[in-house]
């Protein structure tokens, strides 16, 4: 059966047009009185961190060309089934999502299955910046080498600050916003299906406020 997604109500419409412009989501959250809708991520410590990397991206949520920087992170799903996990790509060139995976464990492996994703879809070079926050599939050893082997840059937002990363965690809250508090999810599978669906509306029909075009409309007008 064919979704519907409804109009947002307007503050919710000014809410992400803000967030989009650059400012963080306490900002967002200050100047309209909704921060008890903005949730701190949840940092836990799982040992000695491998790998750390500088915040290349340092809050510049912009790109000239697609490919140049990519922000990654994980959010959860919850259904009756239990916790599914979503791991998700975006290109700050045009906002749209190159790759997502889901997982039932929140584990390295989800993290880097989004990735190869990515890496089968686009063309990467060495100019990629690929920013997360410092969670514990991020400074992985595996994560390193996958990095490595593809010739991306890996960039980290700085420990606790999850505004270093809020392009990632403003999809998350598009998403959940106009899709997943509307409805009361089953089963995992259940979720998969509303996830794929949402993420191709999202690319291909969901009109961009500052660009006034889809993401891949907006890719597809690149001219290098």
């Amino acid at each position: 059966m064919q979704r519907k997604y409804t109009y947002i109500k307007d503050f919710e419409k000014e809410l992400i047009e803000y967030i989009e412009q650059g400012y963080t989501l306490r900002e967002a959250g200050e100047k309209y009185g909704l921060l008890s809708m903005i949730r701190r991520k949840k940092y836990r410590n799982y040992g000695e961190c491998l790998h750390k990397y500088p915040n290349l991206l340092n809050r510049y949520f912009s790109a000239e060309r697609p490919n140049q920087k990519w922000v990654t992170d994980i959010s959860y799903i919850h259904t009756k089934q239990g916790v599914l996990y979503l791991s998700i790509v975006r290109d700050l060139y045009d906002n749209s999502i190159v790759a997502y995976k889901t997982g039932t464990e929140q584990n390295v492996n989800l993290v880097l299955n989004t990735i190869r994703e990515a890496k089968k879809k686009e063309k990467v070079t060495a100019e990629l910046q690929l920013h997360s926050d410092q969670g514990f599939q991020y400074t992985s050893t595996a994560y390193y080498r996958l990095t490595q082997s593809y010739g991306i840059t890996p960039s980290m937002s700085r420990r606790g600050n999850p505004y270093d990363n809020a392009l990632a965690e403003n999809f998350f809250s598009i998403f959940k916003t106009e899709c997943i508090y509307r409805t009361k999810l089953q089963t995992y599978e259940e979720a998969r299906l509303l996830i794929g669906e949402y993420i191709h509306f999202y690319n291909h029909l969901r009109i961009q406020l500052k660009t006034k075009l889809t993401p891949l409309e907006k890719r597809s007008q690149f001219v290098a």
